[in-house]
């Protein structure tokens, strides 16, 4: 619900004091752009007939955006030869870095990540770490991290919630 991908059970949704009424494409696009998600499993979440370029591009165009993959890019330290792949040329990190700066793209002020370094090394789960650290203090934005990994919230969370 917090992406706006389902609705409430029970009682309403509000974004930054708007009730929410519409859920998933049907919320209206200045909802949706507020949130950005990172999910899992990036092959998942990722046209496999897209080159890396293509993916962060295409919430830019969907609205109507003007084109700053190679900005993005370069805050998720994806190097421009990765760009011109499709994700099963990729490592998981690779494909990980470029789907968070597909979230990204529309300039979101919140972010959800959701078990986003599950299958990652430490030093990926690092760099992803310190991107979106960079991106919220440029920003503002809120970040929600959803994790199994105590010891990355402990790092990273100003404030966990164990469940």
């Amino acid at each position: 619900m917090l992406a706006l991908l389902h609705m409430p059970f029970a009682g309403t949704a509000h974004l930054d004091g708007q009730q929410v009424t519409r859920f998933r494409h049907r919320a209206p696009r200045a909802l949706r752009t507020r949130i950005g998600v990172l999910f899992q499993q990036p092959r998942l979440s990722v046209d496999p007939r897209m080159t890396l370029r293509g993916a962060i591009a295409e919430p830019l165009r969907a609205g109507g955006r003007p084109d700053r993959v190679d900005e993005l890019a370069e805050l998720v330290m994806l190097t421009p030869d990765l760009l011109a792949r499709r994700p099963h040329e990729v490592s998981d990190g690779q494909l990980q870095r470029a789907c968070l700066a597909r979230a990204l793209a529309p300039r979101p002020a919140y972010l959800v990540c959701d078990e986003m370094t599950t299958m990652l090394d430490a030093s990926t789960t690092a760099a992803l770490v310190t991107a979106i650290r960079d991106y919220q203090r440029a920003t503002r934005a809120g970040v929600i991290a959803i994790s199994h990994d105590t010891a990355l919230l402990d790092r990273w969370a100003d404030e966990t919630v164990r469940l």
